[in-house]
């Protein structure tokens, strides 16, 4: 079979290729049913096992606890900074903490339902570091505290996620994780609700993610839509409304990819996150160790799945891009608000990826030198 290009796009983004094998043979008949799953009624006997099946390995492969309600919604990220605020901020204030585009979004959002402060930013120095946590102005009444834990654009990560009741407050953090989601585990001790859109790493477009301790269900505000009213949705097991049934028998075989993953000793997640750091440490160490290309982003919290660059003379970001398609090397090009390129190394991409890229920049170092 010949080699598929190497897709560094951040979402959607690639797949695993033996997932989407797996799906094309059972486009037309899943399971002996003699239909394919985007015929099926959400509310018969095989979609109901292959929506359990997904809830029971997501719940196992991110280690869940049993107090935390699991929710497949849609809408993606953006809904959710509506929706967020919809059901916790009881319309008071909520503290932001703004390191990159998405959380400025969030913040911006959850101004027509609450009382947002930004309580520490990055904006000045472009969004390359990250506040630390004991810097942060706190509320003393915030009902939730909100931070994008990976922002896709600007390629800042935090590689440990804050501790707010070491730091004196009792609210909820509230986490997007959808670039980074099921890279890495996550410590649900500090984590009040979760949610990511699940084009970047767990599937197609059309799912979205939300994590949430039961005790904030509930309180959702009177404007609410009761199809996002996080208590609604979770009474109804996730079947309120009809859900996006492809995108989540979708992810239901990437979680099951995702278990079958070896890395040493390691399985699971933990294999995905040793994995990941060894393919952010070789592209990162190209990057710091050419004269050519640039990483603007501080060591300590660069991202393992977004990686921005820039090469150091922008009049050849074309010839660099036109290269790389020809390499097989597809969306490298940056987003549009920084410029300069971006790889997007997600679960589905393998170290032969990253590595193919590597030895193409450095081919077209060589050629411009």
């Amino acid at each position: 079979m010949t080699q598929r290009p190497y897709n560094f796009s951040a979402g959607p983004a690639a797949m695993p290729e033996e997932v989407l094998q797996q799906a094309a043979t059972e486009m037309l008949d899943w399971n002996g049913s003699g239909m394919g799953v985007m015929e099926m009624s959400h509310r018969g006997k095989d979609f109901m096992s292959i929506a359990a099946r997904a809830e029971t390995d997501l719940r196992e492969l991110l280690a869940v606890p049993s107090h935390f309600r699991i929710l497949f919604m849609q809408g993606g990220g953006l809904a959710e900074n509506a929706i967020v605020p919809m059901n916790l901020s009881r319309g008071g204030t909520v503290d932001f903490v703004v390191t990159g585009s998405w959380s400025q979004k969030s913040a911006k959002e959850a101004r027509k339902y609450a009382a947002p402060v930004v309580i520490a930013s990055n904006e000045a120095d472009g969004h390359t570091s990250l506040p630390p946590p004991a810097s942060w102005q706190l509320s003393a009444d915030a009902k939730y505290v909100h931070i994008c834990s990976n922002e896709t654009i600007h390629g800042v990560e935090f590689h440990e996620l804050p501790d707010l009741k070491a730091l004196g407050s009792n609210a909820p953090l509230v986490i997007d994780f959808s670039s980074h989601v099921a890279s890495r585990p996550v410590d649900w001790s500090r984590v009040g609700l979760a949610f990511g859109g699940a084009q970047k790493n767990l599937g197609p477009a059309g799912v979205t993610l939300v994590v949430v301790r039961e005790d904030l269900l509930g309180h959702a505000l009177s404007i609410c839509p009761s199809a996002f009213d996080y208590r609604v949705v979770a009474d109804n097991a996730s079947m309120y409304n009809t859900p996006p049934t492809y995108s989540i028998y979708m992810a239901g075989l990437v979680f099951q990819w995702l278990k079958r993953q070896k890395e040493g000793d390691f399985t699971g997640i933990a294999a995905m996150e040793a994995r990941n750091l060894g393919k952010a440490n070789l592209l990162y160490n190209f990057i710091d160790h050419s004269q050519f290309y640039v990483n603007k982003v501080a060591k300590g919290c660069r991202s393992r799945m977004n990686v921005p660059f820039f090469l150091r003379d922008e009049g050849r970001n074309d010839a660099f891009l036109a290269g790389a398609k020809e390499r097989g090397l597809l969306q490298l090009k940056g987003h549009k608000s920084v410029g300069g390129m971006r790889a997007s190394i997600y679960n589905a991409m393998p170290l032969a990826g990253v590595q193919a890229l590597v030895d193409y920049m450095r081919d077209f170092e060589k050629t411009c030198a």
